[in-house]
């Protein structure tokens, strides 16, 4: 999508309804797509769309699974994607997936329908103020009292969802106004007196920082998302390899540099790379790039590289010293940024290197020994799958093809994190910000969807995967090659690890299956397997086989891949797997836990753990 026009490829009518003009505006928006679910405040709007054929309308099972289509797809191509719902309740399930944009910058358009304008305000069926809920997390709402605004509006909507940083607009259409008819015109400008996205470039402040580069013995970068939002991946690679400088990403910027790259870190928080972590903490000067000092990130904001030198370069200005007090604020488009610097360390004859890094020689050599003496490792068990050696095989299988990755949240998506190397932006779409379980099937469907000839894998757990399991129904419909591998424990993993940390293993509804089936760690008995995701997929026409032993895993992804349409695997893993390293919320990394929280399930206390003291510099 862009804020290019184009034309339908039917003759605009010179007299149209506010559903058309809708539509029509979308055309123009470069709209190729919408997930769209219809009720009686929006049945106008999809009788528009009924008769637009360049645009795919999309029905979802629930509006949270269209919703997160969009936003999937919104997450892998960096343009607004598309979503519609009826008014009230329609309205509402959508309303966690625009917090879920907000949170992680995502850019989307969200429509909904309302009741008609002499009905506002008076309790009318299946009316709510979703203006009014939505305002704290959307960059900008619009409730559309003139049909002749529409043109303007949805044009100012695009532009607003993707500049910038980006993320959700909402746009709520009573029903009166997509009924009435009237002669619109297209090339009205836009009017957002408000909302001026392009920055100056700062120039003398952004050269006042190539000294400290130059000077720093222990530099680090730390990349966040913004990083992929500003499409600086290739500005930052270049100006990493011509300062050889370190890069750690967050989660949400997995990808801003290929994570096969000598100069990778990987990414460091909670359950980052030990060797992140302590490459950022121990760094003298530290480039916060496109980041937001999130608490997943930091852990203990004060102790969060105690003794660096913080450089922040970020778009919005409400990032910038709003969790960690930094000694050089630059509010900049990072890429515009990385421009600068690059062109200066070219001047300065600092060629690009991608190995045998000869400046700061002491920093790099202690880097690599934390990345020997801390890798992302795990316990093999005979008779059992551990979950990361589920990613493991499927990156063995798919590293050398364009592989897309969406991911549910909890273990499993931390799995998925440390066991899958992402070389590309935009190969990851996971929810960070806002947490939201269910993200990763209906994302899955929006990144099929945008990319059709890249293999689409959504990694889920058992428990979030069913929270919108019902979006099988439209994969299998709409003939999307999603294809899905479930991390079967049958527990809630993230919630038993906190309470083998902080409540002594005692288990309170984190249990999936019948509770008066006693667990089998072994999976011998498959009858107490519950829910039957074989049985659940067969009934949504979709393939669906279980794994129960190592050996059979590595055949399975292969059958998976090799599938011409959908496909499940439901691979059973034990369910007392913690995801380490782990640093306790509110702790530093010197505070990170590499070893099992409470293996035998007998109430362990954290402080009985050994603790990686990283090494002194």
């Amino acid at each position: 999508m862009s804020t290019n026009d184009t034309t339908s490829s039917a003759p605009t009518k010179t007299c149209m309804t506010g559903a058309e003009v809708l539509v029509q505006s979308l055309v123009r928006e470069g709209v190729d797509v919408v997930f769209a679910y219809p009720g009686g405040a929006s049945m106008p709007i999809h009788q528009a769309l009924s008769h637009e054929p360049s645009i795919r309308t999309i029905l979802p099972r629930h509006e949270q699974g269209g919703s997160f289509a969009a936003e999937g797809y919104g997450r892998v191509t960096g343009k607004p994607g598309v979503c519609i719902s009826t008014s009230g309740p329609g309205a509402t399930n959508m309303i966690t997936t625009i917090a879920d944009a907000y949170l992680d910058s995502s850019p989307l358009v969200a429509i909904t329908a309302q009741v008609m304008r002499s009905l506002i305000g008076r309790g009318a069926f299946q009316e709510t103020d979703v203006f009014g809920m939505t305002a704290p997390i959307v960059k900008h709402s619009y409730l559309v009292t003139d049909p002749e605004d529409l043109p303007r509006i949805v044009k100012e909507a695009f532009f607003i969802a993707q500049s910038g940083r980006p993320g959700p607009v909402l746009i709520d259409i009573p029903k009166d106004v997509q009924e009435f008819k009237f002669t619109p015109n297209f090339n009205v400008e836009m009017d957002l007196p408000g909302y001026n996205p392009e920055l100056p470039v700062p120039t003398d402040a952004l050269k006042d920082i190539i000294p400290l580069i130059l000077n720093a013995k222990r530099p680090a970068i730390y990349a966040g998302g913004g990083i992929i939002s500003a499409e600086a991946s290739a500005e930052l690679l270049e100006f990493a390899e011509r300062a050889q400088i370190p890069v750690a990403t967050t989660l949400m910027g997995i990808g801003a540099v290929p994570e096969t790259h000598p100069l990778s870190v990987r990414w460091l928080g909670m359950h980052g790379a030990v060797y992140a972590n302590n490459t950022v903490n121990e760094a003298d000067l530290v480039l916060a790039l496109g980041a937001r000092f999130d608490d997943r990130v930091t852990g203990s904001v004060a102790q969060f590289c105690p003794q660096s030198t913080i450089v922040h370069i970020d778009i919005d200005a409400c990032e910038i010293n709003k969790n960690k007090i930094v000694h050089h604020p630059i509010r900049a488009n990072v890429k515009d940024a990385l421009k600068v610097w690059n062109e200066e360390l070219a001047q300065l004859g600092m060629e690009r290197k991608s190995a045998d890094f000869d400046r700061n020689a002491a920093w790099f050599e202690i880097i690599e020994q934390w990345k020997t003496l801390f890798p992302f490792s795990y316990e093999k068990r005979e008779g059992f799958i551990a979950p990361q050696a589920v990613i493991e095989e499927l990156y063995r299988q798919t590293a050398d093809r364009k592989t897309i990755i969406t991911t549910g949240v909890g273990q499993h998506q931390m799995f998925a994190a440390q066991f899958y190397q992402f070389d590309e932006p935009r190969r990851l779409a996971t929810s960070g910000g806002l947490g939201t379980m269910g993200y990763g099937l209906p994302a899955a469907m929006g990144a099929c969807l945008a990319h059709p000839d890249a293999l689409v894998v959504n990694i889920d757990g058992d428990g979030s995967v069913l929270m919108n399991i019902q979006e099988l129904a439209t994969i299998h419909v709409e003939r999307m090659p999603v294809k899905c591998i479930i991390l079967n424990n049958q527990h809630l993993g993230m919630v038993v690890q906190w309470e083998d940390l902080k409540y002594d293993s005692n288990r309170a509804e984190t249990f999936l299956a019948d509770p008066n089936d006693q667990y089998d760690p072994t999976h011998q008995n498959e009858d107490i397997i519950y829910p039957n995701y074989p049985m659940m997929c067969e009934s949504f026409g979709v393939k669906c086989e279980r794994v129960l032993k190592l050996e059979d895993l590595p055949a399975a992804i292969t059958r998976m891949i090799d599938s011409p349409e959908a496909y499940v695997l439901d691979v059973m893993v034990p369910y007392d797997v913690h995801v380490l390293p782990m640093i306790p919320g509110g702790m530093s990394y010197k505070d990170v836990l590499l070893e099992r929280i409470a293996g035998d399930g007998k109430g362990r206390k954290a402080s009985d753990l050994e603790k990686a003291i990283p090494t002194a510099l």
